[in-house]
């Protein structure tokens, strides 16, 4: 069971969404009537990616976050796969009619809840975490979506949406997770000036430095 919840928890996993997310662009933006689109895209992943990443270092450097909702930063798995997964399915039926890609959007929506549900299952991450993250990446994916409908719509093949969200399955092994953690903390670490990162004893602790900084 433990080895399953690692195998679903993965396709919240930057290795994997951010090639998706690269995909999702480079679709959007083949047709110049859809180049607007891709712009969209980029624009909002980017912005939900830097709120993810900012609240991470403001924690691993500062020990910013809170004792009392025990929350640490967002939940980068959570908050990237309700980013996604909605665009991703929604693009993958952008064929088929109206019903069929509101429905692909949903189960985009509720799959990402279940990768959220995942973290919290394998002690990655509080509530407080998973329901900020989930709740970023639906803005993200629900401006998105809405914002679509004023402009013109991509029709792309399913198979090739398919394939090419299935590309880092090919490079990496399912299950293994890219080193995004280890690099957060090396940058927080070095804008800090500290010897290690904050962690989450610390800060239910009440400390002002990490342990073993004094």
């Amino acid at each position: 069971m433990h080895q399953l919840l690692h195998e679903i928890t993965w396709f919240g996993d930057s290795g994997f969404l951010l090639p998706a997310s690269l995909w999702i662009g480079v679709w959007l933006g083949v047709r110049s009537p859809t180049r607007p689109l891709a712009l969209l895209w980029i624009l909002l992943f980017g912005f939900g990616g830097s709120l993810i990443a900012a609240s991470k270092i403001a924690f691993l450097g500062w020990g910013i976050g809170s004792a009392r909702l025990d929350f640490t930063g967002f939940s980068g798995h959570t908050a990237i796969a309700a980013s996604v997964w909605p665009v991703a399915c929604w693009l993958t039926v952008s064929r088929w009619g109206h019903r069929t890609r509101v429905a692909a959007a949903v189960f985009g929506w509720l799959f990402a809840a279940f990768i959220g549900a995942t973290r919290l299952a394998l002690d990655a991450h509080s509530w407080s975490e998973v329901i900020a993250g989930y709740a970023l990446g639906v803005g993200v994916s629900a401006t998105f979506l809405w914002w679509q409908h004023r402009m013109p719509h991509p029709r792309v093949s399913w198979v090739l949406v398919l394939l090419s969200l299935a590309t880092p399955a090919f490079f990496l092994q399912p299950g293994t997770p890219a080193p995004t953690q280890s690099l957060l903390e090396k940058i927080a670490v070095r804008l800090a000036g500290i010897e290690r990162p904050f962690t989450r004893a610390d800060l239910l602790a009440g400390r002002r430095t990490p342990l073993g900084i004094e």
